[in-house]
């Protein structure tokens, strides 16, 4: 195996040369060959400290004994490949694990997907086939999803490349930080929108983001979500609530929605429920979810070796406090990025919930002018170079976006915060170039 890897060269080469550059989303030079706990480990031995959780998904970190137990039994007598044709034990148990786990009431239906993508694009598309509107409202900033019907209701600058679908409302999602819209303003605007040219019996549903991540990890205005639903409840909007990022104890609560007091009719679940493998999932009531048979097939999804880890997840984040510990150790981190500010005076904000941080920079605290994105993956690739893994988001690519494994501890929460300390520092000392990274301004 050595010499064939020496004879077509590094990881990294090998890779330029057979995958799609669509399909890519890089931010430094890190290939992996391998994981444990919280760390990922590079091509060449290297031990990094993922503060990432890989965009999310590896919520219990990677290799974790239980995952590995259920996902060993399910592959040892696999029970078909999905739902598709016949039920399967670990998929209709996570269905069930997953309605006990969530607040709503009456007959509920779950469907089960392969991320947050398909989730979206299905809950689209069910919920405008069975309420017989065409019209969705959702948030500047926002990201939904990859696949053609979530794309077309994001409302990310990093999505223009994709038009939004027809009758589409984008509403400024407001950030307390910049104030360019307040609450009251896009509740105005909202109304407006009601009252001209958005009837809202036109309209299916809102798509909610309860701490919009992709966006900048911005943290909404107390009671504007609220305000959010009570509008689209007067007039039949379904709203649907996508927690794929931000969900499943990382807000240092079971359900992101909770903090904010919603009561969605349809949640979105992705990225932590496979806890690394492709697994998604749409809660909501029977009357929509059982619309039509055969309406959103997918061979393999309720794959019992994917269910099996998602149950296993659940029961991760049961036995280890994951949502206490989120709260308890993304204090920690949050607490040590704003002590940063002291040092750095291009950190202009610290927010979130629970063990999603962003930390926002800026070239004047004063103006909170956003730095240039050059300078946000400088400091992402020198966090590289010192160990360390995570990545950045914002509509202006200015934002460190901190979402770590919920198991990580605290002494490598203390550890994050001293590389990303010098990693600001040396970026501020000119020690990275903009040729260092200019192979890597993405998104």
């Amino acid at each position: 195996m050595q010499s064939r890897k020496s004879s077509i060269g590094s990881l990294h080469e090998r890779d330029a040369r057979v995958i799609a550059n669509i399909a890519r989303l890089r931010f430094s030079p890190l290939c992996l060959v391998g994981g444990r706990g919280n760390h990922l480990i590079e091509e060449g031995g290297r031990s990094l400290l993922d503060l990432s959780a890989s965009f999310g998904p590896a919520i219990a970190g990677y290799s974790h004994p239980a995952i590995i137990a259920a996902v060993t039994r399910a592959c040892a007598s696999m029970a078909g490949t999905g739902l598709l044709s016949h039920p399967n034990e670990n998929a209709v148990a996570l269905a069930e694990d997953l309605l006990r786990l969530t607040p709503g009431g009456g007959d509920r239906r779950v469907w089960f997907g392969h991320s947050g993508s398909d989730a979206n694009d299905c809950a689209l598309r069910v919920v405008q086939a069975a309420t017989g509107r065409s019209r969705f409202i959702s948030f500047i900033g926002s990201y939904h999803g990859n696949l053609s019907g979530s794309m077309s209701i994001s409302g990310h600058p990093a999505m223009t490349h994709t038009l939004p679908r027809a009758g589409l409302v984008l509403l400024p999602y407001p950030d307390p930080y910049r104030c360019a819209f307040s609450a009251d303003d896009v509740l105005r605007l909202l109304d407006f929108q009601f009252a001209t040219s958005c009837p809202p019996h036109q309209v299916a549903a809102i798509f909610i983001e309860p701490l919009m991540a992709d966006g900048g990890l911005i943290v909404p205005p107390p009671g504007f979500l609220l305000a959010i639903q009570q509008r689209c409840r007067r007039h039949g909007i379904q709203v649907i609530v996508d927690e794929v990022k931000v969900g499943l104890a990382r807000s240092g609560a079971i359900h992101c929605f909770q903090h904010e007091g919603l009561e969605p009719d349809l949640i979105v679940f992705g990225k932590a429920l496979g806890g690394g493998l492709p697994l998604s999932a749409v809660i909501g009531p029977k009357h929509i979810m059982d619309h039509a048979p055969a309406f959103a097939l997918q061979t393999t999804a309720g794959n019992p070796i994917a269910t099996a880890a998602g149950r296993a997840v659940l029961q991760i984040i049961a036995d280890e406090g994951l949502v206490e510990r989120a709260n308890r150790v993304g204090g920690i981190l949050a607490k040590g990025m704003r002590a940063l500010g002291a040092k750095h005076s291009i950190v202009g904000e610290v927010r979130g919930r629970g063990l999603a941080v962003g930390v926002d920079l800026v070239t004047d605290r004063v103006t909170r002018e956003a730095v240039p994105v050059m300078t946000t993956a400088k400091v992402i690739y020198r966090a590289y170079q010192l160990g360390a893994v995570f990545f950045y988001v914002g509509m202006r690519g200015n934002v460190l976006e901190l979402t770590p494994p919920l198991t990580l501890s605290a002494a490598e929460a203390e550890e994050g915060i001293a590389i990303i300390d010098q990693s600001l520092a040396d970026v501020s000392n000119g020690l990275v170039s903009d040729a260092d990274v200019a192979p890597f301004m993405m998104w």
